[in-house]
């Protein structure tokens, strides 16, 4: 029983530098800087408003990808517009660098997305003939 004090103790100096981060923030004012993100080099507006992009880029790439694979539809209608369902040719037709716009928030926020274990940087494609045999899938399929 006479160990209580310092018990509590050790606990609230290890909830204080747990939480350290969190509340020298917040005491600051200050929060970390979002990534300057490449502009799109084409286009004017992307297929959906900005800030739902940002938030539910993955999802419409998610129901993108079943259409595609689970039921052979490649085109999406939006607005009065049609484009191509895929990744490398709709959303970086117009965002060309993955590095300057896909890596860089993707890093910011600690997520890593599998898309580009099958689909290939388009930058990479822009090279020659032996690039792209470099890039073929282990059974011989182009992967896109």
């Amino acid at each position: 029983m006479r160990d209580r004090p310092w018990i509590l103790l050790g606990l609230v100096a290890f909830l204080g530098l747990i939480t350290f981060p969190i509340w020298y923030n917040q005491a600051a004012g200050t929060t970390s800087a979002a990534p300057e993100l490449q502009k799109a080099v084409k286009g004017d507006t992307c297929i959906y408003p900005t800030d739902y992009m940002r938030a539910s880029h993955m999802d419409v790439l998610m129901r993108w990808r079943d259409e595609v694979v689970r039921n052979d539809k490649r085109l999406v209608k939006i607005g009065d517009k049609t484009y191509n369902m895929s990744l490398t040719s709709t959303c970086m037709d117009c965002h060309t660098s993955k590095a300057d716009f896909c890596d860089k928030c993707h890093n910011y926020a600690g997520v890593k997305p599998y898309c580009w274990d099958c689909h290939v940087d388009p930058a990479l494609l822009k090279g020659g003939a032996g690039e792209r045999a470099a890039l073929r899938a282990p059974g011989g399929q182009h992967v896109d």
